[in-house]
């Protein structure tokens, strides 16, 4: 299990802590909700929804967060504009917790970054995603609406390895890296995150954790279980717990390389999520405070 040379920093958003060394912080766990396919939904364009499900589910996570001792939050997802409108209000009557507002395209995300200012969640949202098509409108209307918190992909189409996730948050001598236009956007809360394209590339999302949490010391992390779902789905010779049993390997290799948080998908999943994610923090941290005793 891992240290870092590198001094780790802390995004701190609302109540909820994230990133520093292996074993000072508990994993925060991301559930997703209205997003495509999630039979809550009855209507995608309208945004009708089975309230009730919506809420046991969002209630269900957060009694697990407690007794495991994991932070949660809600990656808010969708792909209308109205809908999404009704599902930001839904969230913040019923929780005073900060989320992530997920939406796949620029005019969207800045539409709905502009509501989120003019209802006074501007500083609860958490802006995803930044990604190498951002726009300088993007970051320009991310400043004016004062948003502090975004997560930024740490994806280079042109290089997927470890050297171009740096380059593309770095950037270059003639051209601005994301952090750079990040930092001044306003943004302080910035969350960096390694995309998972297929099976294979889990381990390297995984290891670019760590060499970004090494070169950048900021929070990190990852969203390995969606792929992972996927791939159970083609595969016929097991059955039984095989899903959960795997799904939860991926949440070991990227927590043991270093990351501070986990987008794990569908809410229904957290009842072998947090239970799982709580037994491999528990591991990291014994490892840590019998290793690096300055952390104890």
């Amino acid at each position: 299990m891992l240290n870092f040379a590198k001094e780790q920093q802390l995004a701190t958003i609302g109540n909820i802590k994230i990133g520093g060394h292996p074993g000072e912080n508990p994993t925060v766990l991301i559930g997703s909700i209205f997003h495509k396919g999630d039979k809550i939904v009855l209507n995608e364009k309208q945004g009708i929804f089975d309230k009730e499900e919506a809420e046991r589910l969002i209630f269900k996570q957060k009694e697990l967060s407690d007794c495991s001792g994991n932070p949660c939050l809600l990656d808010v997802a969708g792909i209308h504009e109205k809908a999404i409108r009704k599902y930001i209000d839904f969230i913040s009557n019923i929780s005073e917790d900060p989320f992530l507002l997920n939406a796949p395209s620029a005019d969207l995300r800045i539409s709905l970054m502009k509501h989120a200012k003019e209802i006074g969640l501007h500083e609860k949202i958490i802006y995803t995603s930044i990604n190498f098509k951002s726009s300088e409108e993007e970051f320009s209307i991310i400043k004016r609406c004062n948003i502090k918190s975004a997560l930024l992909q740490a994806f280079n189409p042109r290089d997927p390895r470890i050297n171009g996730m740096i380059k593309i948050l770095r950037g270059g001598l003639k051209k601005e890296g994301l952090l750079e236009k990040a930092e001044h956007a306003g943004l302080e809360n910035i969350l960096l995150f390694t995309n998972v394209l297929d099976l294979p590339s889990i381990g390297l999302a995984s290891r670019g954790i760590y060499q970004i949490k090494e070169k950048f010391g900021l929070p990190t992390g990852t969203a390995p279980i969606g792929i992972i779902g996927q791939w159970c789905l083609n595969t016929t010779e097991f059955e039984g717990y095989f899903k959960p049993a795997c799904e939860a390997t991926g949440i070991a290799l990227a927590r043991a390389m270093g990351a501070d948080y986990i987008i794990y998908g569908a809410l229904k999943k957290a009842e072998y999520i947090f239970p799982a994610t709580k037994v491999i923090d528990e591991m990291i941290k014994y490892n840590a405070k019998i290793t690096f005793k300055k952390r104890s």
